[in-house]
């Protein structure tokens, strides 16, 4: 594979195909496969939930995934490079196509700015439950919520929230050190490049992760009461699936896991060799990242039923599930600081492998359409990241739903369009089929273009309509 960023005689790129799996698989490993998915599973009835979840994961997997690696390696460039090729080959000018191209590139950044302020947490109380400090606290809910509710303070507005950021000096109040702390790490793996750093990392990062995790499950399995989660895991309701919400919030859990948003899979794919196995590759990203979802599962779930028991069921996702519930949990139960200790470490490579991909986004843009050397890009990236990330902390849950409601879905629907519709049926199945061990079948093309681009533009619709789906 070839070295440096497509400028385009030299373009960095991944060294092997299962480091570019587990570069991909860590991009999709995130907080919602463990402060939302385990709670999908609990509140929608375990089995019942996990059927149709299947059933996206599946189709997504099969159309987007494919869709977005083929498309940014055909084009060797990221989500401006790629979108225009496709309407530079159809109407001969790319300047509509890479103006389009700049709206997944703007929604990465926004998305890993407010994952900068998340990972700036998981720093904070990895090192916590390192120290014992956290352990500390023990089950005094009062203390374990007052704990993150310094760490991460809220605020209605966005006005209101660099009022209150400005007149504290900006790290008077909040988790600015350990964003810094956060954002350094993440940015000295990316100036190392995509083989040199992204790839080593997650090659180390993911099989750990996943390693740790089973430990843990295991090791949950064997307690009091955890018999309870699996229930809750395996209960099958054929009265739910009637319900539309199942559907939705099932579609919404596959879409947003699968991170088809039009930009960290196009830049990872822009990475790919011309002679690997695309569809393979989207299979084996799907699966692992579906392994990782249902391994966060066997975990949370039975831990919850062992300490809080009926209690369960009045816990919701999101932060307040990993950050004050969990430790509660965690704290009641035996060798809960070594589990605690294990279960943040985990949190934390799957935060530092999705806010990687995330950022490479715009630092490839950088390099390819501006010229910039890697060091440069990621250094000006790194600021703007920084700068903005600490100035939004209080208005952060706001932040992350104006980008996941409206701007990934529109990036993935907008890469789907040019794809399947742009690009054009004999192109597109060309730069699906380059490298593959045999042609993909003839329902990929129809279910791309007629199933997975309308799933996109729902998932924009619906989420606007829920107030966000995933």
């Amino acid at each position: 594979m070839s070295k440096e960023p497509k400028n385009l005689e030299q373009r960095d790129g991944f060294q092997s195909k299962w480091g570019f799996i587990l570069a991909c698989i860590g991009s999709a490993v995130g907080m919602g496969n463990i402060w939302r998915f385990p709670i999908m599973v609990q509140k929608y009835g375990g089995m019942t939930f996990l059927l149709p979840y299947f059933i996206f994961v599946i189709l997504i997997g099969s159309t987007g995934v494919i869709e977005e690696f083929a498309l940014g390696r055909r084009a060797a460039a990221g989500p401006v490079g790629a979108f225009g090729m496709c309407t530079k080959e159809r109407t001969g000018s790319e300047k509509s196509g890479k103006a389009i191209g700049a709206i997944p590139i703007i929604g990465a950044l926004m998305l890993a700015i407010g994952y900068t302020v998340v990972l700036g947490w998981i720093f904070k109380y990895t090192f916590m439950s390192l120290s014992g400090s956290l352990f500390s606290l023990g089950t005094d809910m009062g203390a374990i919520g007052g704990t993150f509710g310094m760490t991460a303070p809220e605020a209605e507005t966005l006005p209101e929230a660099l009022k209150a950021m400005a007149s504290a000096g900006f790290f008077g109040i909040g988790n600015g050190v350990w964003q810094i702390v956060a954002l350094v790490v993440s940015l000295a793996i990316m100036v190392m490049g995509v083989a040199g750093g992204i790839e080593k990392a997650n090659k180390v990062m993911m099989p750990v992760l996943f390693g740790l995790f089973l430990v843990l499950a295991v090791y949950i399995g064997t307690l009091p009461g955890a018999s309870e989660g699996y229930k809750y895991i395996l209960t099958l309701n054929p009265a739910g699936l009637l319900k539309p919400d199942l559907w939705v919030f099932a579609f919404g859990q596959a879409f947003f896991s699968l991170s088809v948003a039009g930009n960290g899979s196009v830049i990872y794919g822009s990475y790919l060799s011309k002679s690997e196995d695309i569809p393979s590759s989207a299979r084996n990203v799907a699966v692992f990242d579906t392994i990782a979802a249902l391994l966060a599962a066997v975990v949370i779930i039975p831990a919850m039923a062992v300490v809080l028991g009926q209690g369960i069921n009045d816990v919701s996702g999101g932060p307040g599930l990993m950050f004050v519930y969990l430790v509660n949990v965690f704290n009641a139960m035996p060798a809960g600081r070594i589990i605690g200790a294990i279960f943040y470490i985990c949190v934390l490579f799957a935060g530092v492998s999705s806010i990687v991909n995330l950022y490479e986004a715009p630092i490839a843009f950088l390099q390819e359409h501006f010229k910039f050397k890697r060091a440069a890009a990621v250094g000006i990236i790194g600021v703007i990241g920084l700068v903005v990330s600490i100035a939004i902390q209080p208005w952060t849950s706001q932040w992350m739903d104006v980008v996941s409601i409206y701007i990934c879905p529109l990036g993935a629907a907008l890469a789907g369009i040019m794809f399947f519709w742009v690009l054009g049926k004999e192109k597109a199945l060309a730069a699906v089929n380059e490298g593959a061990k045999k042609p993909i079948g003839g329902w990929f093309f129809p279910l791309g273009k007629w199933v997975y681009v309308i799933c996109a533009v729902l998932a924009l619709i619906l989420g606007v309509m829920y107030g966000g789906i995933g």
